[in-house]
C-alpha cells in the first residue's frame, strides 16, 4: 500500500469506537475517500485531541495510504491546509458553508478524481470565509449555479429579450413557455443570467438582491440539481440556511 501527499476537504464525520473518527474527505488526488482516524477524540499530555481538524469543510494536508481495492483508508499525517478566519465561528458562514458541503455530497457519489473540480470548491470556500454583505449574501446562489458546470448540466446563459424563460429542465433560456411547470421567468430568469456571468465572486456585490429573491432562487436552483441528480432528495441544510441568514 503507497503512501500519497494529497489536499482534501471533509465532507463527513461519524465518531468510531471510544477515541476515533471515520471521516469523509474529498481529496485532491482520488476523489471522494473514506478514512478510519484513530484517537484524534482523545486526550493526551500534550494537550486535547486534533478532531476539529475534521469539521465539514475544513481544508487539510494529508499524506495517506491508499489501495484502490479498499473502501477504508488510514491517514498518516495530516494538518491543515487552510485556516478559516471565519467559517467555524460565524454563524452565517458556517450555514453556507454546511448548504455547500451537502451540496457536494449529493452530487460526488463516486470516488473519481477530479482536480479542477477540487480547485474550484477549495477557491470557493476559501472566498466565502473572506467575503461580507452582498457577496456573502449571494454567495450560495453564484456557487450552486457555477458548481453544475462540472457535473454537466450547467444552464446555458442564452438570455435575451426574446429569450426571457428560463427552462430548468433542458438548462436553456427560451421564448416560449415549455411543456412543463420547471421554470423561471421575468426578474428571476435575468438575475439568473447575471449571476451566470459572474467569474469571480468579489462581482457579487453588484447584485442587490432582496432574501425574498434569495429564497426562490435558491429553491429553483435546488429543483434545477434534482431534476439532473439522479436520488438527489432534499436538502436538510437549506431551511437552516434559510432560517439564520437573509439569504
Amino acid at each position: 500500500m503507497q503512501l500519497h501527499k494529497t489536499k482534501g476537504m471533509v465532507f463527513r464525520t461519524v465518531k468510531y469506537g471510544e477515541t476515533s473518527l471515520i471521516v469523509t474527505i474529498y481529496t485532491e488526488l482520488f476523489g471522494v475517500q473514506s478514512y478510519l482516524v484513530n484517537g484524534v477524540r482523545a486526550s493526551t499530555k500534550k494537550g486535547p485531541g486534533k478532531a476539529n481538524l475534521f469539521q465539514p469543510a475544513a481544508i487539510l494536508d494529508l499524506i495517506v495510504y491508499h489501495n484502490d481495492l479498499k473502501h477504508l483508508h488510514r491517514i498518516r499525517e495530516f494538518k491543515w491546509g487552510y485556516l478559516y478566519q471565519h467559517i467555524f465561528f460565524n454563524v452565517i458562514k458556517n450555514a453556507v458553508a454546511l448548504f455547500m458541503v451537502e451540496l457536494l455530497q449529493k452530487c460526488l457519489k463516486q470516488p473519481e478524481p477530479n482536480a479542477d473540480l477540487f480547485y474550484f470548491i477549495e477557491d470557493a470556500f476559501i472566498h466565502l470565509d473572506e467575503s461580507d454583505g452582498p457577496v456573502l449574501a449571494n454567495f450560495p446562489l453564484f456557487f450552486t449555479l457555477h458548481l453544475a458546470g462540472f457535473f454537466g448540466f450547467r444552464i446555458q446563459d442564452t438570455w435575451s429579450e426574446s429569450h426571457r424563460i428560463l427552462d430548468l429542465q433542458e438548462g436553456v433560456f427560451v421564448d416560449e413557455y415549455p411543456h412543463h411547470l420547471n421554470i423561471l421567468e421575468g426578474n428571476y430568469a435575468y438575475i439568473t443570467s447575471q449571476l451566470l456571468r459572474v467569474r469571480q465572486p468579489g462581482e457579487l456585490d453588484e447584485l442587490l438582491l432582496n432574501q425574498e429573491t434569495r429564497r426562490h432562487l435558491l429553491l429553483a436552483y435546488r429543483n434545477f440539481y434534482a431534476l439532473h441528480v439522479p436520488d438527489f432528495g432534499e436538502m436538510k441544510t437549506l431551511g437552516v440556511l434559510q432560517a439564520i441568514t437573509s439569504v
